[in-house]
C-alpha cells in the first residue's frame, strides 16, 4: 500500500464512537510478508489505524471481539488527546478474518496510557494507576455508560501513572483467581479484605504521577506477616478479598501468564543486558532488589557475570533465573495450550519483546523444581539481527525505507494473546523508538495481526455460560479469560456441575484434563473426594494441580503435604515445602526436614521453596533440621547442610558458622562461604561475629572485611556500624580520600559524520589495535572495567550506521541505566560518573572504571548529567577512518 492510498484510508475512515483527536500523520504499519514465523502459519492484518491507536495491551472475549487498551497520551505526548485514552472495541462481523467495526467502551481522562485491559463477560478491567479499575457493562452493549453501567475502583494505591514500570493487566488463572502484577515503582494497597500490603523498592524516578510513598518504607511488614520488595505479581478473589503476593523483587514485568497446571511464567526487563523469561517460583524474588530493598548493584561481587549480579543468582532468597537473552524491551505474554496452531504447539509460552522486533516462543519442560527454557523466535521481523531504536543499543530510531515501504525494524510488539478461535493475535504498537519512556511516531499507528495456519476460517463457538454445558464449553477455549468465565460459572453451579466436570478430567488433551480438576473441591464433598483421589495418580503433574486445588480452594493440606515431602517428583517435594509458609516451627519443620532429605545440593528453586517454607521461622527450623539430619560437628558438614544453612540464614548458627570460618583445617572456599553465609543473616549478632574473626586474626579476615564493608554500608546500615567500621580500619569517612573527575564538555560539532565513516571501508586488524582505548570504560577482551556497555555483539545487534554515529555522538541517545550524574562536593570539586549504590557512601564510577566511596556528608547537590558519559570520536583522538576500522572489528566481536 503506497503512501498516498493510506492518506485516502485516513480521510475517508469512519470517525470512531466518542473519538475526540485524529492523528496528525497517515497510518502505517509492517507488511505481513516481512515477518518470518513457524511453517504452515500465516500473518495477516486484522485490523489496523485508524480502528485504534498505539495499544498498550488486548484482551479477547468469547465472540471474538478484541478490546485494546490505548495510549496516545503515552509520557510527553500527555494531554494530546483531550477526552484522555480509551478502552476500544473491534468486531470482524462477517467473518471474514479481518475487523470491520470500531467503537469506545469507555474513553476518560483519567486514562493516560493504560497497560492492561481484561475482559471477564461483561465485566471490563483497566489497570490505570492509582487504580484498579472495574467496569460492569450491565446492559452489555459493548458502551461504558454510567447512567446504568458501573464503575468500581477495585484497589488503589499503585505507582505511578504514565509510566511503564507500574499497574500492569490481569489475567484469569485456572484457580478462579484474578491475578495482576506491578513494576518496581512499588505499591502500598489495602484489599477488600482489609490487608494492607507495602511493596517496597529504592526506584523513584522516570516521571509519571507518584502516589503513594513505597519507595520510603523500608523494611516495612505486610499485614501477611511478610516483607516484599517492589516489581511484584499478586492473586486474589474477584471481588478484591484475599490478596496474595505471589512474587516479587521484578524490575519491571509487563505482564505474566498462569497456564492450566497453576504455573506462573513472565518476562523482567533489564539494566541491560539482562532480560529474561522465568518460571516465577511461588513466593520467591527475582532478585532486582535485596531483601532490604535496594538495588542489586549495591551487592555486586567482584568480577560477577552481569546477568547473575543482575538477579542476584549467587545470593540466597532467590528463585531459578531462567533464560537470560540480553538487552530488550519485553512486553506482553501468553500461554498457547490448545487452540487452531495444533497439538505441537500445545504448551508454548510467547513472549513480545518490542525491543528486538521478535516474539520468542519456549515451550517449557520440568527440570527438578524448575523449568528448562529454550528460546525460539516464534514471530520476527528482524531478519538480519540488527536492532535499532532500543536502549539496549543506543536507543536513536528506526528509519523508514523508501517511498511507500515501511522499515520491518519498526515493529514493536505491545501484547499477544490468543482468540477464542485459537489463532494468535499480536497487537504492534509501531516506533521508531522503544524505552527510554519515549515515542517517536506521530500518527501513533497500531496494529493487530492475526497469526494462524493458511487459510485459516475463524469459528467463535456460542457459549451459554447459564448452562453447565455452556460452561464447560467456555472452559475448554484456548482464550484464557474466556476459561475464565466457564470456571467461574461452574463453581456456582456446585455439585450440579460434578459429573460434566468429572467427565472432562478424562479428555485427552492435559490442559483440558487439568481445568476440571481445579474445580473439584468446589463441587460438593463428592468433589473433594474426587480430588483427593488424584492425588495418588501415576502422573506428577496430575498429582501437583490436584495438591493445589485443594490448597487454593482452602482445604486443610497439610497431612497431604506430610506424604507429598516423600514424593518422587521433585516439582511435588517443591510445593510441600511452599505450603509450610506461615505455619509455625513446629509443624512446619518436619515437612521440610523430609523436603530436605531430597534435595540434590544443586537445585536452587529446590533449595529457594525450603527457605520460603520456613520464612519468618528460620532460626526454630534450622535447629530442627540440625538435630533430625546429624550433621555433626561444624568442621565436618557437608556441602549439601552448609547450603541449607547459607540459605536459611539462622541467628542460631551464627557461632557454627564463625567456626568454620576460623578453621584452618576447611578449604578456603569453606571458610569463605561460612563469612557469606553470616553476612546474609539479619541481627546485629552477625556484624559482631564478623569484626570478631577480623580481631581474632582468623584466615577469613579479608573475606570479613569485605562482606562487612558490603553489608555494614548497605543492609546492615540499620545497625549504625560506623564507629566500628572506622575503629577497624574498614571505612572511614574522614579519611576518604576523593578524587575529582569532570567529564568534557560535549563538543558544539564534530569534524566528520556519519556518513563521512560509511565511505570508508575499515579494517578489522586495525580496529582490534584501537580497541585498546575503548577499555577505558568497557571490558573488552578481558580488558578493562564493566564501566560503559558490554561491546561484545553490539555491532551485529544495531547495524553498522548506529554503532558509527555512537561513537561519533554518544550524546545523541544514552542508553538506558548509563545515564550520568554530576556530583558537587561541599569543598567545591565534583565527580561526574556512574551511580552504583545510593547508598551512605554512595559509590560512583568515573571513566577509566575508578570507583569512589563518596559520604553523604560531604555532598552539597546532585544532578543529572545532559551528555554521554562516554568521551566522543573527537576527544578521543580518532578519526573516521580510525572509526571505520573500529567498527568494521567489532562486527565480528
Amino acid at each position: 500500500m503506497n503512501r498516498r492510498h493510506l492518506i485516502l484510508c485516513l480521510a475517508t475512515a469512519t470517525p470512531l464512537a466518542g473519538a475526540d483527536w485524529q492523528a496528525p500523520k497517515p497510518a502505517e504499519k509492517v507488511a505481513p510478508q516481512a515477518f518470518q514465523v513457524p511453517d504452515g502459519l500465516e500473518v495477516t492484518v486484522w485490523a489496523s489505524t485508524p480502528d485504534l491507536f498505539n495499544p498498550t495491551n488486548l484482551d479477547i472475549d468469547a465472540a471474538g471481539r478484541i478490546w485494546v487498551a490505548e495510549g496516545v497520551n503515552y509520557r510527553r505526548h500527555n494531554g494530546r488527546r483531550p477526552g484522555g485514552d480509551r478502552i476500544a472495541v473491534l468486531q470482524d462481523t462477517d467473518g471474514d478474518g479481518k475487523a470491520d467495526s470500531s467503537h469506545t467502551f469507555v474513553q476518560e481522562k483519567g486514562l493516560v496510557a493504560p497497560l492492561g485491559v481484561a475482559v471477564f463477560d461483561n465485566v471490563v478491567v483497566v489497570s490505570q494507576p492509582p487504580d484498579l479499575i472495574v467496569y460492569t457493562d450491565v446492559n452489555r452493549d459493548l458502551k461504558f455508560d454510567p447512567a446504568t453501567d458501573k464503575r468500581e475502583v477495585l484497589l488503589t494505591g499503585f505507582n505511578a501513572r504514565n509510566h511503564d514500570h507500574s499497574l500492569h493487566s490481569v489475567t484469569g488463572g485456572p484457580d478462579g483467581k484474578w491475578y495482576f502484577n506491578n513494576g518496581n515503582c512499588g505499591a502500598i494497597f489495602t484489599d477488600k479484605s482489609g490487608k494492607t500490603f507495602t511493596c517496597y523498592g529504592d526506584y523513584r524516578g522516570g516521571g509519571g504521577d507518584w502516589f503513594v510513598p513505597s519507595h520510603s518504607e523500608l523494611g516495612k511488614v505486610s499485614d501477611d506477616g511478610f516483607k516484599w520488595t517492589s516489581g511484584f505479581s499478586a492473586r486474589m478473589n474477584p471481588d478484591g478479598t484475599a490478596v496474595e503476593i505471589i512474587g516479587h523483587g521484578y524490575r519491571n514485568s509487563y505482564e505474566h501468564a498462569v497456564n492450566s497446571f497453576g504455573e506462573l511464567f513472565q518476562n523482567d526487563n533489564d539494566d541491560p543486558p539482562a532480560c529474561r523469561n522465568s518460571y516465577v517460583l511461588e513466593f520467591g524474588s527475582a532478585g532486582y532488589f535485596t531483601r532490604g530493598g535496594k538495588s542489586y548493584r549495591t551487592v555486586k561481587r567482584p568480577g560477577q557475570d552481569h546477568g547473575r549480579a543482575h538477579w542476584r543468582q549467587d545470593d540466597p532468597g532467590t528463585f531459578d533465573v531462567g533464560d537470560i537473552y540480553g538487552g530488550g524491551s519485553p512486553t506482553g505474554v501468553v500461554f498457547y495450550e490448545n487452540g487452531a496452531l495444533g497439538k505441537d504447539a500445545a504448551g508454548t509460552f510467547l513472549s513480545c519483546e518490542a525491543g528486538r522486533n521478535v516474539i520468542f516462543s519456549y515451550q517449557p519442560e520440568v527440570q527438578g523444581a524448575a523449568y528448562k527454557m529454550e528460546r525460539k523466535n516464534w514471530m520476527n521481523s528482524n531478519l538480519d539481527g540488527k536492532f535499532v531504536g532500543s536502549d539496549f543499543v543506543g536507543g536513536g530510531r528506526a528509519k523508514g525505507n523508501e517511498e511507500g515501504t515501511t522499515d520491518p525494524k519498526l515493529f514493536r510488539p505491545s501484547d499477544v494473546a490468543v482468540g477464542a478461535d485459537g489463532a494468535i493475535y499480536v497487537t504492534d504498537w509501531f516506533d521508531p523508538r522503544v524505552g527510554g519512556h519515549a515515542d517517536l511516531d506521530d500518527s501513533c499507528s497500531g496494529t493487530i495481526y492475526r497469526i494462524a495456519p493458511k487459510g485459516f476460517k475463524p469459528v467463535n463457538p456460542k457459549i451459554d455460560l447459564a448452562t453447565v454445558e455452556g460452561a464447560i464449553a467456555a472452559l475448554r477455549s484456548p482464550a484464557p479469560n474466556v476459561r475464565w468465565t466457564g470456571f467461574d460459572a461452574l463453581r456456582k453451579k456446585g455439585a450440579e456441575a460434578l459429573p460434566a466436570v468429572t467427565a472432562l478430567l478424562g479428555d485427552p488433551d492435559p490442559w483440558i484434563a487439568a481445568r476440571g480438576i481445579w474445580l473439584l473441591p468446589y463441587l460438593g464433598a463428592g468433589g473433594t473426594a474426587k480430588c483427593e483421589e488424584l492425588l495418588k495418580s501415576d502422573k506428577a503433574s496430575t498429582r501437583l494441580v490436584a495438591f493445589r486445588a485443594l490448597k487454593r480452594a482452602g482445604k486443610d493440606v497439610y497431612s497431604i503435604a506430610q506424604t507429598l515431602a516423600k514424593d518422587p517428583s521433585p516439582a511435588l517435594r517443591r510445593d510441600a515445602a511452599l505450603a509450610m509458609r506461615g505455619l509455625p516451627a513446629d509443624k512446619a519443620a518436619p515437612v521440610l526436614i523430609e523436603v530436605a532429605k531430597g534435595w540434590d545440593g544443586k537445585d536452587k528453586n529446590y533449595l529457594e521453596a525450603i527457605g520460603l517454607g520456613a520464612e519468618n521461622q528460620e532460626p526454630a527450623v534450622w535447629n530442627a533440621m540440625r538435630d533430625a539430619l546429624s550433621p555433626g560437628d561444624p568442621l565436618t558438614w557437608n556441602d549439601q547442610f552448609a547450603k541449607l544453612t547459607w540459605r536459611l540464614w539462622p541467628t542460631t548458627a551464627i557461632d557454627a558458622l564463625k567456626k568454620r570460618a576460623s578453621a584452618n583445617s576447611l578449604t578456603k572456599e569453606q571458610r569463605d562461604f561460612a563469612v557469606e553465609s553470616i553476612s546474609f543473616i539479619d541481627d546485629p549478632a552477625a556484624p559482631d561475629a564478623l569484626f570478631a574473626l577480623i580481631s581474632e586474626d582468623s584466615p577469613s579476615k579479608p573475606e570479613a572485611m569485605r562482606w562487612l564493608f558490603t553489608r555494614g554500608t548497605g543492609d546492615w546500615a540499620k545497625f549504625d556500624l560506623n564507629k566500628k567500621l572506622k575503629e577497624t580500619g574498614i571505612y572511614d569517612p574522614s579519611k576518604v580520600e576523593l578524587t575529582e573527575v569532570i567529564m568534557p564538555g560535549k563538543p558544539a560539532s564534530t569534524k566528520f559524520g556519519e556518513q563521512d565513516v560509511m565511505k570508508l571501508k575499515g579494517d578489522a586488524a586495525r580496529g582490534k589495535t584501537l580497541a585498546a582505548r575503548c577499555t577505558m570504560c568497557h571490558h573488552v577482551n578481558d580488558l578493562g572495567p564493566h564501566y560503559g556497555p558490554d561491546l561484545r555483539g553490539w555491532v551485529s545487534r544495531q547495524g553498522e550506521q548506529m554503532a558509527i554515529r555512537a561513537i561519533i555522538d554518544p550524546s545523541a541517545d544514552i542508553a538506558h541505566g548509563f545515564e550520568g550524574t554530576a556530583i558537587e562536593l561541599k569543598d567545591g570539586k565534583w565527580i561526574d560518573g556512574l551511580v552504583i549504590s545510593d547508598g551512605n557512601p554512595l559509590v560512583i564510577t568515573a571513566t577509566g572504571g575508578l570507583t569512589q566511596m563518596v559520604p553523604k556528608n560531604r555532598i552539597k547537590s546532585r544532578q543529572h548529567m545532559n551528555r554521554s558519559l562516554m568521551l566522543n570520536a573527537d576527544q578521543l583522538g580518532l578519526s573516521a577512518q580510525d572509526v571505520a576500522d573500529l567498527v568494521e572489528w567489532l562486527k565480528g566481536y
